[in-house]
């Protein structure tokens, strides 16, 4: 009975995370027809941080119980799920895509060198506040960089209209955050439980399973495009969100006070991504758009990280 209890909170927990992501998701777009920002500026930065907000009430919830090792797992894994999992399963579901919002291809290069730093900090098994202050100023330069000529940095756009939005937009956007964070909670006290009970370790579930649940904002958004049967992808949401990631992974290093400290050096996880992301750009490099067939092969990508992982706690 306690066990059906615990899994039956788990799960409503993650469907709180899917109301609460949404009503965020339907307020900011409104808003955002109304604000003079450049789509890129709003999908990487605005998009790219409110679906970030399950990864960072998770990341603080995990803080507070003592457990680094679940956010480590949870945005390390979330990285994977966005490049891996949600953006080929819509080429995939969606007969192919196109992204929009497109990026000198240096740029992205330098985009998935970011990405890519966690798993290199963890390489000795742990991360150290010079590392976390390290990535901090790499994603910073990132921002700097495409936002420059995008937006948010351009002073010919007027940003802020502080009148061009409605009470009620943000009071469903305060509601979705507290639905968020009350729910993270929640699945952080079930991750350490399931953790326990099954003798797997918390790290593991969080890196599997908790790095789909707090991407529930991104993969809504995919169904949301897949029901209006629209083939173009954001592609500064989803850039945009595993950049939050990086920072959020940092921040959270930092304010560990000390080391982190993991179970898994993630070369293997490490090698997966340096192969997919070269395949990811290969893909989109000249035509910006992935195939379904392009899909398919990205989502193998996804299914090699889940064996890998699966097999080293077999």
């Amino acid at each position: 009975m306690e066990i059906a209890l615990n899994l039956v909170i788990f799960i409503a927990s993650f469907v709180a995370i899917w109301f609460g992501s949404g009503l965020i998701i339907k307020s900011v777009d409104k808003i955002s027809r109304k604000l003079r920002v450049s789509s890129f500026a709003i999908s990487f930065f605005l998009l790219g941080i409110l679906t970030s907000i399950p990864e960072i009430s998770l990341s603080l919830a995990a803080l507070s119980e003592g457990k680094p090792e679940i956010f480590v797992g949870s945005l390390i894994g979330g990285i994977i799920v966005i490049f891996f999992f949600i953006i080929p399963i819509f080429a995939v579901l969606g007969n192919g895509i196109k992204l929009t919002n497109k990026i000198e291809s240096t740029k992205l290069i330098y985009a998935f060198i970011v990405l890519l730093t966690p798993l290199i900090a963890v390489m000795d098994k742990r991360i150290t506040v010079t590392e976390g202050i390290f990535i901090i100023i790499l994603a910073g330069v990132l921002f700097f960089t495409v936002e420059k000529n995008k937006g948010v940095l351009d002073g010919d756009n007027e940003m802020l209209h502080l009148k061009r939005y409605s009470l009620h937009d943000l009071l469903k956007i305060l509601l979705g955050i507290g639905l968020i964070f009350g729910a993270s909670n929640l699945i952080v006290d079930k991750t350490i439980y399931f953790g326990t009970l099954l003798s797997v370790p918390a790290f593991f579930i969080s890196l599997i399973v908790l790095s789909l649940g707090t991407n529930i904002p991104e993969i809504s958004l995919v169904f949301r495009a897949i029901k209006d049967k629209k083939k173009d992808v954001a592609f500064g949401n989803y850039l945009g969100s595993g950049t939050v990631n990086v920072v959020i992974f940092a921040v959270m290093t930092l304010m560990s006070g000390g080391e982190v400290l993991t179970v898994n050096n993630f070369w293997k996880t490490l090698v997966i991504a340096v192969v997919g992301f070269a395949t990811f750009y290969h893909f989109t490099k000249s035509k910006h758009d992935i195939s379904r067939q392009e899909g398919a092969i990205l989502l193998l990508v996804y299914a090699v990280f889940l064996l890998v992982e699966g097999l080293m706690f077999l």
